[in-house]
């Protein structure tokens, strides 16, 4: 019993001294106020021009494979083909209309 005590105030006074350590900084680590300077000597303001001018490029070149992936797979009417196959696969070309499937067989809509 007078372990658990004394474990149970170890780890009390521990914490105590774990979160008054915490809120302490030194001078070096702590943020200098108006001090505008980030990263290679750039200004916040210039990474920022920066990091845009970075996003609107990739959003560009990636934009296109986006809205394919987005995009929803087309509606087949009733006799239209509705699927390929590659070997041992099948790959969905479009869905058929409600109350008709993709016959796997003849590829078709049914």
């Amino acid at each position: 019993m007078e372990t658990v005590r004394t474990v149970v105030y170890l780890s009390v006074c521990l914490s105590v001294l774990a979160s008054l350590c915490q809120g302490q900084r030194s001078a070096e680590n702590q943020l200098i106020p108006g001090h505008d300077e980030g990263l290679m000597g750039l200004s916040n303001k210039e990474l920022a021009e920066a990091l845009q001018g970075f996003l609107d490029e990739a959003d560009s070149r990636t934009g296109l494979s986006v809205e394919k992936k987005a995009s929803v797979i087309p509606r087949c009417d009733v006799g239209e083909r509705c699927a390929m196959k590659h070997g041992p696969r099948i790959g969905r070309l479009c869905d058929c209309l409600r109350g008709t499937a993709c016959n796997t067989f003849f590829l078709r809509c049914y």
